[in-house]
């Protein structure tokens, strides 16, 4: 009795094998800072990674209008700034744009992040512990890449994910 054994290779990664449909995706409008919902394929957008800290601007928020004494409005601020001066019209922020008051959405949402973040244009990684002047001319450079090393943004297991699925990463 002989037994055969077979295997077949695909070039293509095993993620992207697969085709997923999204019932629907919210992205934050980058100058009216107003969550907008598609249904479908999303239009081109940026992508926000970045800590959770205090006063993060929820959904919730932004729909009731609470949003501008917060916190975290200035990280959304700047970044919906860097986005359309960068010719985005959207982004996603995961604060803003996921309900967390849905346990079914914020499954669908987790189980979809990847996906979100390797179809985005590109991916800001906010570092909010790093000096921005690190990142625009680290003197030396290795210690400016030191530095970013050292970031907590590194400590978060979800990062590993939002640094290799996008096209291009830029850290601010």
């Amino acid at each position: 009795m002989s037994a055969e054994f077979s295997t077949s290779f695909s070039p293509e990664p095993l993620h992207a094998q697969f085709t997923i449909f999204f019932k629907d995706m919210r992205l934050l409008h980058t100058t009216k800072i107003a969550v907008v919902e598609f249904i479908g394929s999303p239009p081109p957008y940026a992508i926000l990674s970045h800590r959770w800290e205090e006063e993060e601007v929820t959904l919730r928020d932004l729909e009731h209008g609470r949003c501008e004494q917060m916190k975290g409005y200035e990280k959304v601020r700047r970044s919906c700034a860097l986005a359309f001066s960068e010719g985005f019209e959207y982004i996603w922020i995961d604060t803003c744009c996921i309900d967390k008051s849905s346990s079914a959405e914020l499954s669908e949402a987790i189980n979809s992040m990847f996906k979100w973040y390797q179809d985005a244009e590109i991916c800001y990684a906010f570092l909010s512990d790093v000096s921005t002047s690190i990142l625009i001319n680290p003197t030396p450079y290795s210690q400016g890449l030191h530095v970013i090393a050292a970031s907590q943004w590194f400590t978060r297991g979800w990062t590993l994910q939002e640094l290799i699925a996008p096209r291009a990463v830029h850290f601010l």
